[in-house]
């Protein structure tokens, strides 16, 4: 009796893990089945949903799935724009600026092809250090504002990126300027009349312009330079109409005298 109670056991044990396992399959099964039902407009509308929601890991999941799965599909695009919105939105510059561009780069033809553009351009800007560090960021800033400048002239953004391209060169010519001084102060004059002809040559649209045309006169007259020091005086007289240094450049000339 003890034997055949112990069958009974045996036997009920075993069909409740064969119920279980059926049931896990059946639910895999299930699953399965529904994420290959999806289309690509129920897997954008959910990472478009997440997205709207701040949930970035989600969206990001959600769009890699389009792009994974969906290559050729109308939301493709809208993905690999809103992947790169992402970047943006979390301060991932340098992912972002990579995702804009292969926004242009794989979809040229995109309606959000001119303003990834424009957000790469933000994006190296947003990477563009104080002037007293390496400048490479504010270069590719300047770079990618002007190829926005230069596709989309008569943008209300182009305007703006004239503007900001401005500011950064003002910036690089600052940077000159601050090395020009250093040596300046460490009695190297001979390298800073090479940073102040930088700002000159490079950045003759810069603030800086004229600062550093009348700080080269000097150093060239410490320098005991008087024929090039008379030349940058002609140089001053020439190029700058309205300057708010005359008054020194006229005492540089006094002291030619």
């Amino acid at each position: 009796m003890v034997v055949v109670i112990r069958n009974l056991q045996a036997m009920i044990n075993r069909t409740i893990v064969l119920l279980m396992l059926t049931a896990i399959v059946c639910a895999c099964s299930t699953t399965k089945q529904e994420r290959r039902s999806r289309t690509a407009e129920d897997v954008f509308k959910e990472a478009l949903e997440a997205f709207n929601d701040e949930n970035w890991l989600e969206a990001t999941a959600q769009f890699d799935i389009i792009k994974l799965q969906f290559p050729a599909s109308q939301y493709a695009d809208d993905a690999q724009y809103h992947l790169a919105e992402i970047n943006f939105k979390r301060g991932e510059y340098v992912l972002g600026a990579y995702n804009y561009a292969m926004v242009r780069r794989l979809y040229p033809s995109s309606e959000y092809a001119k303003m990834a553009l424009y957000k790469s351009a933000e994006c190296y800007l947003n990477l563009s250090p104080p002037a007293d560090r390496d400048q490479d960021y504010t270069k590719k800033a300047i770079a990618a504002f002007g190829e926005f400048e230069a596709a989309y002239p008569q943008d209300s953004l182009a305007f703006e990126s004239a503007r900001t391209i401005r500011e950064l060169r003002d910036k690089l010519a600052g940077r000159y300027l601050e090395s020009a001084r250093h040596y300046t102060r460490s009695y190297s004059n001979k390298a800073a009349v090479i940073y102040y002809d930088a700002v000159l040559e490079e950045f003759p649209d810069s603030k800086y312009f004229e600062t550093a045309l009348v700080e080269k006169i000097a150093t060239l007259i410490a320098m005991r330079r008087r024929d090039d020091a008379r030349l940058a005086i002609d140089q001053y007289r020439r190029t700058v109409r309205s300057g708010t240094q005359r008054a020194d450049v006229d005492r540089l000339e006094e002291e030619l005298r």
